[in-house]
């Protein structure tokens, strides 16, 4: 929505007026879209933290309040009350579904799990060490092989089953993942199972014994899937709407934004404090040498699940999963020392001046790689199961980006900073200058 306020810039000794966009929460955006025309500049914004690339109805995020909202609800009152095929489908459509609805919808979802045998080959083409969320991009950017009629980014009875497709079988593929990682038979989806229930199945029964789902671990993966669903216009979904916008099928810009996920500073945060926390108990359960080094500025030392881009208070859904941590934990008798580190380092995060000062709040990944470890998830699944709670976020920014009749495909700007023209220099007059490394003798040739 459009207020009548104009914000002035002022160039050259001229004037130029520019729309002051108003949305929903109050946020307010200067619109530069005529900026370029009307002056012949552009902004620049790295990492784009001042700059927004769309108008969206999804998702809500207040970082100095700590507000989280799906299309209007709570984070909150989705963990509580609501369920992650449920949140799904707000994202996606737009409102929770009604009970025919969510029933078709499960139902169409549940009957879409299983993957074309021959992909079945491609798992054995991996190495066997070859990281899970490498086998996940791979294999959802090979399922548009096999879908090709359902291509059409315009087509909503097309699109409506990619999405099932995709909410389906990324479960499927991830379990797969995991079972060649582990060199177990890979197990089929069950029908009679829920989404959670049969994720956790796939992944940790055998052909040889009966397997029970233990339904209060399908319940806090399901909190945590919900936790995960969509966080506004982070790295990953910027790449779905940036792949989208070209109006490439769906397949590929999820595949991209797995790849995107996959970074340490994104999806990979909750399998870095894990590690930060195994280092801490190594190292005698030290927990205040690790913070005087976190605080000391001639230490590059960062402590990993601290802060937030975007929330400049505590994460609502750290307080959220916390308290399914530690239910789990308590129900099964669960003693992990790095959970006692965790509450130490959060202790003083809540209490010491520096982190208070500095607004470093635990975030969601503080606590959610413990969890996972509770549910026996192995470290290098946890970006896999991040991907597999994004997914509905992914697909509905996708969804309304390609619907926006104001989407232009991306295209952002820059400014040139190299070299002005100059003559092209014969080789035989070239310096050797520092550039590419000299010839890789380790590297045989076959690698």
């Amino acid at each position: 929505m459009s207020a009548n306020e104009k914000a002035i810039l002022s160039v050259g000794g001229k004037n130029h007026e520019l729309d002051v966009i108003v949305g929903s929460e109050g946020e307010r955006a200067i619109d530069i879209r005529s900026l370029r025309g009307q002056t012949g500049l552009i902004t620049l914004d790295n990492g784009y933290a001042n700059t927004g690339a769309c108008q969206s109805e999804i998702t809500f995020l207040n970082g100095e309040k700590g507000i989280l909202r799906h299309r209007g609800y709570s984070i909150e009152d989705l963990c509580e009350r609501g369920t992650f095929l449920e949140t799904a489908y707000l994202l996606i459509y737009g409102e929770l579904p009604s009970q025919s609805q969510l029933s078709t919808f499960t139902e169409d979802i549940t009957r879409h799990t299983l993957i074309h045998e021959n992909m079945r080959t491609f798992f054995q083409g991996f190495p066997l060490k070859a990281h899970p969320m490498a086998i996940l991009s791979s294999m959802v950017c090979t399922l548009s092989a096999f879908y090709q009629q359902s291509y059409n980014a315009l087509d909503a009875e097309h699109t409506d089953l990619t999405i099932v497709r995709l909410l389906a079988k990324i479960p499927t593929i991830a379990a797969f993942a995991y079972k060649k990682a582990v060199g177990q038979p890979y197990i089929y989806p069950d029908n009679n199972l829920n989404y959670c229930e049969n994720l956790l199945k796939m992944f940790f029964a055998v052909p040889c014994e009966d397997h029970e789902v233990d339904p209060d671990k399908a319940k806090a993966l399901d909190q945590l899937l919900i936790l995960h669903a969509d966080h506004e216009q982070n790295c990953s979904t910027s790449t779905v709407r940036l792949v989208g916008s070209s109006l490439a099928n769906l397949y590929s810009a999820i595949s991209a934004a797995c790849c995107a996920l996959w970074g340490p500073l994104h999806g990979g945060a909750n399998q870095a404090v894990i590690e930060m926390l195994s280092e801490i108990a190594k190292d005698g359960n030290n927990v205040r040498k690790y913070i005087d080094l976190a605080k000391d500025k001639n230490s590059d030392y960062r402590l990993m699940g601290f802060g937030h881009r975007v929330y400049k208070n505590f994460d609502p859904r750290a307080r959220i999963i916390k308290k399914t941590c530690d239910k789990i934990l308590a129900r099964e008798g669960i003693n992990d020392p790095m959970l006692d580190i965790a509450k130490q380092l959060e202790q003083v995060a809540l209490e010491d001046e520096y982190f208070i000062e500095r607004k470093l709040y635990p975030n969601v990944d503080f606590y959610s790689g413990i969890l996972y470890r509770a549910l026996g998830i192995p470290q290098d699944m946890f970006t896999v199961m991040f991907a597999i709670g994004r997914l509905p976020g992914w697909i509905a920014q996708w969804r309304e980006m390609v619907t926006d009749p104001a989407t232009r495909i991306g295209r952002p700007r820059q400014v040139y900073t190299g070299q002005q023209a100059r003559e092209f220099t014969p080789i035989e007059n070239r310096e050797s200058l520092p550039g590419r490394t000299a010839g890789l003798d380790r590297v045989t040739p076959h690698e």
